[in-house]
């Protein structure tokens, strides 16, 4: 099983994209491409999040490809091994909430991202050991539809304070150890809402399997841009009832944006696989070698230059993070040097990568 090159430039870029958007000078001066769709609706920075879950689904093709079911075999699922990951995974996510520490603990948010991608691997990675191809498929229709379903069991099923996530969130984990963000305690990475999550780490790992099994970087494109063109015609159609909302995580939401996955990575294999344009992505290919403890580090750094402060000459306390970006505004527009600073963000962890990198380190969680 061959790895794809074209799967570790579209990580680094998805990983690129997340720091920017997650590290701005200001959240109060930020490009509107830059923000999440307030309620219904899809920008760029909308598609972030799942295609780090549809990464993550295309790396278990590898990490679990002995383990797949075989014709006449006993099924081998690794019980451990996803628990374990699982686990890791959940935790440091929960520690990068509370960090650092000193909050009450009655207040602790207990979801995140990678509380998600924890529970999506760890349901996904059982489903790909015990389901065959056909089987896997199945899942994914009935677990979009079903989730429909389910959301409509409610009257008023996409408003904020109505929807079925949160009022499920609010029952089985308490309102006060939600995200807070909305005005009222609603949770964008909710529990209800992991099912269709499950579905774009899937789309992942067929993605994985079909780019190491085509003959050609054509067969490639045109099975990508196939794919992409059906999941749009779907989501068009199903979006009049069901409404694209990432903070539902819909399945109309999952639809669309797994085409834009897909389409995207079929132009990063014309672009570096067929017309042989590697100047450009080798950064990238770089940048997506440790995304995971990469986005761990870069947490805990925006938050600790956040939370080291002192009392400037005007009486006026200031953090690290205030000092550097009201030094951008000296020379630029507000809204430019959140943007800057954003940008040197990302550049500071690409030198990291870098280094890590060239000497091979590559760390695991």
């Amino acid at each position: 099983m061959n790895r794809q090159i074209s799967l570790d430039i579209f990580r680094g870029i998805t990983l690129a994209a997340m720091l920017l958007v997650n590290n701005p000078g200001s959240w109060s001066f930020v490009y509107p491409p830059l923000l999440h769709a307030k309620w219904h609706g899809l920008t760029p920075t909308d598609l972030i999040f799942p295609f780090f879950l549809f990464i993550v689904g295309a790396a278990m093709f590898h990490s679990m490809g002995r383990y797949l079911p075989k014709a006449n075999q006993a099924l081998q699922v690794p019980w451990q091994k996803i628990a374990k990951r699982t686990i890791v995974l959940f935790a440091i996510g929960f520690l990068l909430n509370i960090f650092p520490f000193t909050g009450d603990p009655q207040n602790w948010r207990i979801m995140g991202v990678l509380q998600r991608i924890a529970i999506c691997y760890g349901i996904a990675a059982i489903l790909i050991c015990v389901l065959h191809q056909k089987q896997l498929i199945a899942a994914c229709i009935t677990l979009l539809i079903g989730y429909w379903l389910m959301l409509n069991l409610v009257e008023n099923p996409y408003g904020l304070e109505t929807n079925l996530v949160r009022l499920i969130d609010i029952e089985v984990l308490g309102s006060a150890h939600l995200y807070q963000g909305f005005g009222v305690a609603f949770d964008p990475e909710g529990l209800l809402s992991c099912i269709p999550a499950v579905v774009t780490v899937l789309a992942g790992f067929f993605t994985s399997k079909m780019l190491a099994n085509a003959k050609t970087e054509q067969q490639r494109m045109k099975t990508l841009l196939l794919w992409s063109l059906v999941t749009f015609v779907v989501c068009i159609a199903w979006q009049f009832s069901f409404p694209v909302n990432k903070s539902l995580w819909t399945s109309t939401y999952v639809l669309a944006t797994n085409g834009f996955a897909w389409l995207a990575l079929a132009v990063i294999i014309y672009l570096h696989d067929v017309k042989k344009q590697t100047f450009g992505f080798e950064w990238a290919k770089i940048y997506g070698s440790n995304p995971l403890f990469i986005y761990v580090l870069s947490w805990l750094f925006a938050s600790t230059i956040s939370l080291i402060s002192w009392t400037n000459a005007q009486g006026r306390e200031i953090s690290v993070h205030g000092f550097l970006y009201s030094g951008l505004t000296e020379i630029m527009s507000p809204r430019n040097a959140s943007l800057v600073f954003a940008i040197a963000f990302v550049f500071l962890f690409y030198l990291l990568s870098a280094w890590l990198y060239k000497r091979k380190i590559f760390i695991k969680i």
